[in-house]
C-alpha cells in the first residue's frame, strides 16, 4: 500500500536517526584508526619475542581521551560551521553550486517556460512558488533544496532547460516536488554539513603531512637534528584515514538517496500522468555527450540532491548516489529495450505557445461549491495529480496578464498584493489608498492604483494564485521595502476594522512564506507525539473554525461534534463559548499545533476539515481556511477541486 504525505514525514525523520547513527558509527571508527596511527608514531610499536606485534603496547588511555576529544571537536566545529553556512537554506546550496537566480519578469522563452511550469506545479501542490536558480551547466539535470516549504528552491542546469521538451521538463520538476513534498529536502542539507566534518579530519592530516614534510626539508637544510619522519607519516596517515571517513560518508549518501530517487520517480509519474515525460528526460541523459555530470567544484558535496548522478560513474557501484539509468526507466517504462536518444539541439519554443494557447482566459464565473470529504482531502496532502495540475494550469491562465506580468516583478507583486486588499466601500478605499500614498514607494502607489480596475474585476478564487505567483519577486525586496511593505499590509487588512477570511489567509502566506526571508525562523521540531498534551490547543482550534462556518450556534455545536467525533476517545474536548474563539486564538493554537508528529497532525487536519464543512462541501473561504491551517502545520494541500469534477 503507498504511503501517504504524513507516513511519508515519519519515514524521512526517521532516516534523520538513520543518518546520525551512521555518522557516529563513521566518527568511531576514524577515532580508533587515528589512535592506532597516533599511538605508533608517539608510543612505537613494541615485538614479543616470537615477532609477532604487541597490540596490548598500543593502549594509552591518556592519549586515547586526547586523540578522541580533538577528533570529536574538529568533526563537530566542522560540521556546524558547514551547517551555519547553509542556515539560509535552499539559496544557500544553489549559490555555493553557482546558480543564478532567474528573474521571475524574465521574457527569455526559455526562462519563461521553465518559470510557468514551476508555477503550475507549486499551484497544484498547494506550496508557495519556489525560485528558480540556473546553474551554467551543459549537462541535464535539476534539485530541489531547503530546510522547509519557505526557503526551498529549485534549481536546473541550463542543459535541462533548453534541452527537454515540456513534457519532460515537467516531469523532472515533478520529481523534485515530490522531494520537497516528502520532506527530503531538510535531509539532504543536514548531509551536506555532517559529511564535511568528516571531510575535515583528511584536511587536518594534509595540513599536518605538508607542514612536516616543509619543516624536516628545512632541518634537514640546515642539517638540524630530529627525525620528523614519525610526524610525516603521522600526517599521511590521518589524511588518508579522513578519505576513509570520505569512502563512508559516500556509502551514507548512497544508503539515504538511492531507494528516494525511485519513489520520486513513481511519484512524478503518478503527478503528471505522462510516464513518457520523465522517462524521455532519462533516455535524452543517457544519449547525451554530457550527461548529468555537473563541473562545479562544489558538486561532489552536493550530488545527493540532483535528479541524476552529478559526478562521474563510479568504479565502485555501492557507492553511486542514483541507481543506473537504465534500471529507472524500467522501473518506468517496463518495455524499454536499451535504447537512449541520441541528443541534438532542440528548439520548444512552440510546445509553450501551444500550451498557452489551449486555456485561452475566460469571462469571470461564480466560484462553485468545492469538495471537502475529510478523507479525500487529507488523501491529496503533499501530493499532486494530472488533475490538479491540469486545474492549477488553467487558473494560471485564466489571470489577466497584467497581472501575472506585476506579479513577476519587485514593484508590481507589492503592487498586486495592495490591489487585492483594497476594500470594495469607496469610503474604506478612499482610507486606504491615502494611507499607501503617504507610507508606500511612489511607483508601487501608482502602479497599485493602475491594477485595481482589473483586480476588482478577478474571479475571487483567482486572488489567492495571484499572490502564490508574486511570492518570488516579494522575496527580493530589500529589508527596508519588506518593513514598508509589511507595514502597509498590516493597514490596509485593519482598515475596517476587523479581518475577513481572505485577509487572514493573505497574512498568513506573507508570514509563513515572505517574511522568513527577512527575519530567521527556528524550523518547526516535534515535541508531541499524543494529543494529550494539545488538547486545549485542539478545541481552541475546532471551536473557533465551527462559529466561522456557521451562523447558527446550534449548527455550530453540530460541526464540532462531527469533528471532535473524528479524534480517539477520551481526547474529545468541550465546544469552547464563542467568546473565547477569535482568528488570533486559532493562530496561537497552531504555532503549538505545528510541533505535532505527522500522524497527530493528521488527525487535527481532518478534524478541522471536518469542522470547516460539516456538509462535505465547503465555500471559496472555507478552502482558503483549510489550506491556511494545513500550511500552518507544514501540510500542504492543493486546491480544492469543484465537487462535481471531485
Amino acid at each position: 500500500m503507498a504511503m501517504d504525505f504524513f507516513q511519508h514525514q515519519d519515514v524521512a525523520r526517521r532516516k534523520t536517526g538513520l543518518l546520525i547513527t551512521y555518522f557516529i558509527l563513521a566518527v568511531i571508527l576514524i577515532i580508533a584508526s587515528i589512535y592506532v596511527a597516533c599511538s605508533a608514531a608517539i608510543v612505537g610499536v613494541k615485538v614479543k619475542a616470537n615477532n609477532e606485534i604487541d597490540w596490548a603496547s598500543l593502549w594509552n588511555f591518556r592519549l586515547f581521551v586526547w586523540v578522541a576529544g580533538i577528533t570529536i571537536s574538529i568533526v563537530v566545529i566542522g560540521s556546524l560551521s558547514k551547517i551555519a553556512g547553509l542556515a539560509e537554506g535552499g539559496k544557500a546550496v544553489a549559490e555555493q553550486l553557482g546558480g543564478r537566480r532567474l528573474d521571475p519578469g524574465t521574457t527569455n522563452v526559455k526562462e519563461r517556460r521553465l518559470l510557468n511550469v514551476v508555477e503550475e506545479i507549486a499551484i497544484a501542490a498547494g506550496t508557495p512558488v519556489p525560485p528558480v536558480f540556473l546553474l551554467n551547466e551543459s549537462a541535464i539535470n535539476a534539485f530541489a533544496a531547503g530546510f522547509s516549504l519557505g526557503d526551498a528552491v529549485i534549481g536546473v542546469t541550463e542543459g535541462c532547460m533548453t534541452r527537454l521538451s515540456r513534457a519532460e521538463l515537467q516531469g523532472v520538476l515533478a520529481h523534485e516536488f515530490s522531494h520537497i513534498l516528502n520532506g527530503d529536502m531538510r535531509i539532504n542539507i543536514r548531509l551536506i554539513g555532517i559529511l564535511h566534518g568528516i571531510l575535515v579530519i583528511g584536511m587536518v592530516g594534509y595540513f599536518i603531512f605538508r607542514s612536516t614534510m616543509f619543516t624536516s626539508h628545512r632541518r634537514s637544510s640546515n642539517r638540524s637534528e630530529g627525525n620528523q619522519l614519525p610526524l610525516v607519516l603521522l600526517g599521511l596517515a590521518i589524511f588518508a584515514i579522513g578519505y576513509i571517513g570520505v569512502f563512508f560518508g559516500k556509502l551514507i549518501k548512497a544508503a539515504i538517496s538511492r531507494q528516494r530517487e525511485f519513489l520520486a520517480d513513481a511519484s512524478a509519474v503518478q503527478f503528471t500522468r505522462d510516464p513518457d515525460g520523465i522517462a524521455g528526460a532519462l533516455k535524452r541523459i543517457g544519449g547525451y555527450a554530457s550527461g548529468s555530470r555537473i563541473q562545479h567544484p562544489n558538486a561532489e558535496q552536493a550530488s545527493h540532491l540532483f535528479f541524476s548522478n552529478a559526478l562521474n560513474r563510479s568504479f565502485v557501484q555501492l557507492l553511486a548516489t542514483h541507481p543506473p539509468l537504465p534500471e529507472r526507466i524500467r522501473r518506468i517504462e517496463g518495455t524499454f529495450d536499451g535504447e537512449m536518444i541520441q541528443d541534438a539541439a532542440q528548439n520548444w519554443g512552440d510546445d509553450e505557445t501551444a500550451a498557452v494557447a489551449a486555456f485561452a482566459p475566460s469571462a469571470p464565473h461564480p466560484s462553485p461549491k468545492l469538495d471537502a470529504v475529510p478523507e479525500r482531502v487529507l488523501a491529496s496532502v503533499g501530493t499532486l495529480d494530472a488533475e490538479h495540475i491540469a486545474y492549477a494550469g488553467e487558473m494560471r491562465r485564466r489571470l489577466p496578464s497584467v497581472l501575472v506580468d506585476a506579479a513577476h516583478e519587485a514593484y508590481g507583486a507589492r503592487a498586486v498584493v495592495y490591489a487585492v486588499l483594497l476594500h470594495r466601500d469607496p469610503s474604506l478605499r478612499s482610507g486606504q489608498l491615502a494611507r499607501l500614498e503617504a507610507h508606500a514607494d511612489a511607483a508601487v502607489f501608482g502602479e497599485a492604483l493602475r491594477l485595481a480596475p482589473t483586480v476588482d474585476a478577478l474571479d475571487r478564487h483567482l486572488r489567492l494564485p495571484l499572490v502564490d505567483i508574486a511570492i518570488p519577486a516579494l522575496r527580493m525586496q530589500t529589508m527596508d521595502q519588506y518593513t514598508a511593505f509589511e507595514q502597509n499590509v498590516q493597514h490596509l487588512i485593519e482598515a475596517d476594522g476587523e479581518i475577513d477570511l481572505f485577509e487572514y489567509c493573505l497574512r498568513h502566506v506573507m508570514a509563513r512564506h515572505v517574511e522568513p526571508n527577512f527575519i530567521t525562523t527556528a524550523p518547526s521540531r516535534v515535541r508531541f507525539r499524543n494529543l494529550v498534551g494539545i488538547l486545549p490547543q485542539c478545541a481552541q482550534l475546532l471551536s473557533s473554525l465551527a462559529y466561522f462556518g456557521h451562523d447558527e450556534v446550534a449548527v455550530a455545536e453540530r460541526a464540532y461534534a462531527s469533528s471532535v467525533a473524528s479524534l480517539p476517545p477520551g481526547n474529545r474536548p468541550d465546544l469552547l463559548p464563542i467568546s473565547e474563539c477569535s482568528l488570533d486564538a486559532v493562530d496561537s493554537a497552531l504555532e503549538t499545533l505545528a510541533e505535532a508528529s505527522p500522524q497527530i497532525k493528521k488527525t487535527i487536519l481532518g478534524a478541522s476539515i471536518a469542522c470547516v464543512a460539516a456538509d462535505g462541501r465547503a465555500t471559496l473561504e472555507e478552502a482558503e481556511l483549510i489550506r491556511s491551517i494545513a500550511d500552518a502545520m507544514d501540510c500542504p494541500v492543493p486546491p480544492l477541486l469543484p465537487a462535481a469534477s471531485a
